[in-house]
């Protein structure tokens, strides 16, 4: 008994020492865990998607791509399959499978002393503390540190909140974290369209997903998912037909189509203006759902536009040789694959230059295929001279291009139409459509550059906005951050604080020679008009028309530049203009942005509009952030109707401008467009009004017009300003793209006629002088004055030095001629 009794005390003293030791451990296990309650608020970093107006995804910014889906939402199937694989005892554990982890305790001592990873047990729960508050590193310390932070998740978070967290959170490769992500990533299929083998696939992936890239090591995919099949077969979630019929099917990926809009400098100006909002945490993280005022069909149209501008002009001015050329000729094939296609031209292909002839040039592509270059399509491609000139046109094909000589080409129809086809006879099989004949044509990435932005004037909406060549080869957004002289074109808003100070579309202005002093210390200046000359006396609105330098100064003189300065500011051009009569030709600093802005002011009467590349924003959850149309609508919501006038929307903006006298520079603008420098355009035929602009010495070339329902702009130059070139205009190079956007942009849309504001009076009148004209002259023209100011018949009111008729403007001194 004694001994007993000793042995029942060692036994006793040893257990309360173990206990101690427990309690000791488990405190030191357990004083350094994290805050496990932190999970109660998760909420995961989730994409901010940028979506065009019509909804198609523009872009994705994300430090993790997540697309967070509530459980409820999540399909059973995807979630069984989860369970099988991962925790088929999920719904039975309260954060620790004892029963798993025993087996694999006992597998780990029979695989101890060997190379082995030791395997472990993780529930989903602990997979959770994991991701969270814990690493990967592989020690029985950290699977006690796990197992006590999933028991304490379990005692705060229902088992579905758990798996909610667990199926959002998780990494499952190809840059996706999160179920949804996943199945779109690889599949390109919302949850809700997975099929079973599909979803058995994603459930395989959590363990190691770079091991089970199908694209990569795809048997070991497929044995991966295929034992997930059959432990879903096992618990008794699907049966053997379906577990069959999944174990047969390929994985395949197909991640979804992406229906490309090429729109990156848009985009670009969009996450700066979300950054300056919400930050980085939020842009990056925060589930952002952003619907822009992008047009995509708009879009596209003048990215195509404004490139085949800049390849047109740069084509003018020469070829600036090859690429690069191949030291040998040596698997040429396997050295043009390493050429890329330069980024803005993607129907572009890198060639190989195999032979050359007086007529034609064998070239090569990267497949190993070869085709023809024709003297016709190189035919451009003057050689720059080291003078800056350009050589004569070329007269064989080999003075352009040389064996080894590596080309940009671009497979286009032959300007020949393709040979008409017969129609079938009666019981004929129709024949097939003769096929368009095509053609490579060389091409080379313009020096040039350029950009191109639509908007609704009505509202300001952006619906189209290119700032370059290439985003991927410049992201300077040439349209919102480029600075430039806009030359002629701002010679409206010259015009437009004339007809607000007293003049008329048809007050004459005196285009002749006259000095302007500049103060104290400079030469005294004498304005010129482009390519030389002087055309005497002409309408106020022929000067507009014929974009006279002269007429425009004498005019802004007359009015005085302060109040053109103030014209400047209320429409947003220029915020503090210099009083100088130079700027009235132009010659302040403005964006491409800010133009057609102003120009929209002018198409929709004279309204204030703040320019938006953002409709609105929503969070995660669906709440709006932001919406750029604050008007309500008082009877909006109204169900019933008793023939009540449709409800509309008030309108707020602010009137900074005469509508009369906008109405009346519209019509001035229509005349450029009709028989002006932007004669061009008028070849429409339809309603448009716009002016081009071209600097000293041509460094900036831009267009500016506006239908009643559209205002676009385009502007040309080198990104360090220099001359175009001789007669390159803003008519010339810039008109030609504004022509080609509107063209297609209105496409569908029956002509409409500019708005006529209340409180004018239309007058017939010969549009070279600005007199009354009778209903038979065939050169009438109606023009629209205020009432009484209109012009008589032959006896204009400014002519001559008769101040007995002047308007305000004629009593400054300057007689009656301007």
């Amino acid at each position: 008994m004694r001994v007993l009794a000793v042995l029942f005390s060692a036994f006793a003293f040893l257990a309360i020492v173990g206990l101690v030791v427990l309690i000791v451990a488990f405190k030191t296990l357990t004083k350094d865990l994290p805050d496990y309650s932190t999970l109660k608020e998760y909420e995961p970093k989730v994409a901010t998607r940028i979506h065009a107006g019509d909804g198609r995804m523009l872009a994705e910014f994300a430090t993790e791509r997540r697309i967070f889906v509530p459980i409820d939402a999540i399909p059973q199937r995807l979630v069984n399959a989860f369970l099988s694989a991962e925790d088929k005892n999920f719904y039975e554990h309260d954060g620790v499978d004892i029963g798993g982890s025993v087996r694999a305790m006992l597998t780990n001592l029979k695989n101890a002393g060997g190379n082995r990873r030791p395997i472990g047990a993780s529930t989903i729960t602990q997979q959770v503390t994991r991701i969270f508050f814990l690493n990967n590193e592989v020690s029985y310390v950290r699977k006690a540190k796990e197992a006590v932070l999933a028991y304490r998740i379990e005692s705060v978070l229902s088992k579905p909140r758990i798996l909610e967290i667990y199926l959002n959170e998780i990494n499952l490769g190809f840059q996706s974290y999160g179920v949804a992500a996943a199945a779109q990533a690889y599949f390109g299929k919302s949850l809700d369209e997975l099929n079973l083998s599909e979803s058995a696939f994603l459930a395989a992936l959590p363990k190691a997903p770079h091991n089970y890239n199908p694209l990569r090591h795809y048997e070991a995919a497929v044995a991966r998912r295929n034992y997930v099949i059959d432990r879903m077969l096992e618990d008794g979630v699907v049966t053997d037909a379906e577990a069959k019929e999944a174990k047969a099917q390929a994985i395949t990926v197909r991640q979804r189509d992406a229906d490309t809009v090429v729109a990156g400098h848009f985009t670009e100006e969009v996450r700066r203006q979300l950054i300056g909002r919400y930050g980085s945490n939020g842009l990056y993280g925060g589930g952002l759902s952003v619907r822009t005022t992008l047009d995509p069909k708009l879009q596209q149209i003048a990215v195509t536009a404004l490139r085949r501008g800049l390849i047109d002009y740069d084509e003018r001015h020469g070829y600036r040789g090859a690429v690069q050329q191949f030291k040998t000729m040596n698997d040429w094939a396997k050295q043009l694959a390493a050429i890329p296609v330069p980024e803005g031209a993607d129907t572009w292909r890198a060639a190989a230059v195999l032979e050359t002839g007086k007529e034609h040039a064998k070239i090569g592509f990267a497949d190993g295929k070869t085709a023809e270059l024709r003297l016709a399509d190189v035919k451009w491609a003057r050689p720059v001279l080291a003078t800056g000139g350009l050589g004569a046109f070329p007269k064989d094909v080999d003075s352009v291009v040389k064996v080894a000589d590596v080309i940009y080409v671009e497979n286009l129809p032959v300007d020949e139409k393709p040979a008409p086809v017969a129609k079938p006879k009666k019981g004929e099989a129709p024949k097939e459509e003769a096929p368009v004949a095509m053609r490579w044509k060389l091409r080379q990435v313009p020096a040039v550059n350029g950009a191109f932005v639509a908007m609704d004037p009505e509202s300001g909406r952006v619906l189209a906005m290119v700032g370059g060549f290439s985003y991927a080869t410049s992201e300077f957004n040439r349209a919102t951050q480029a600075m430039r002289q806009p030359g002629s074109s701002f010679k409206p808003f010259v015009y437009l604080t004339a007809l607000n100070n007293g003049f008329t579309p048809s007050t004459i202005v005196l285009d002749e020679p006259v000095e302007y002093d500049q103060g104290p210390g400079l030469p005294r200046w004498a304005p010129e008009n482009y390519g030389g000359g002087f055309y005497g006396p002409m309408p106020l609105r022929v000067a507009l028309e014929k974009s006279r330098n002269v007429c425009t100064v004498r005019v802004a003189a007359a009015i005085g530049m302060p109040k053109i300065v103030e014209t400047a500011r209320k429409f947003g051009i220029v915020d503090n203009m210099p009083a100088v009569l130079s700027m009235a030709l132009g010659a302040g600093e403005t964006t491409l942005m800010r133009m057609v802005t102003a120009y929209s002011m002018l198409a929709n009467g004279g309204k204030r509009i703040q320019p938006t590349l953002i409709d609105r924003i929503q969070d995660r959850y669906g709440k709006t952030l932001y919406r750029h149309d604050q008007r309500g609508c008082e009877y909006c919501t109204n169900v019933g109707w008793g023939k009540q006038a449709t409800p509309l929307p008030p309108d707020d903006r602010e009137q900074i401008d005469d509508p009369r006298t906008v109405y009346q520079l519209t019509q001035m603008l229509e005349g450029v467009v009709q028989r002006g420098t932007a004669a061009i355009v008028g070849q429409l035929r339809r309603p448009l009004a716009g002016k081009t602009g071209t600097t000293n010495e041509s460094k900036d070339v831009w267009f500016v017009g506006f239908s009643p329902n559209l205002a676009a702009g385009v502007f040309i130059g080198y990104d360090d300003p220099k001359p175009m070139g001789d007669k390159e205009t803003g008519g010339g190079v810039s008109a030609p793209v504004f022509k080609e956007f509107i063209a297609k942009a209105l496409a569908d849309e029956p002509p409409t006629p500019f708005r006529i504001p209340s409180g004018l009076k239309l007058v017939r009148i010969d549009p070279s002088t600005g007199n009354q004209t009778g209903l038979g002259d065939p050169r009438a023209i109606w023009q629209a004055y205020l009432p009484g100011t209109e012009p008589g018949r032959g006896d204009d009111q400014m002519v001559g030095n008769d101040l007995s008729k002047a308007t305000p403007a004629a009593t400054t001194g300057t007689g009656g001629l301007y």
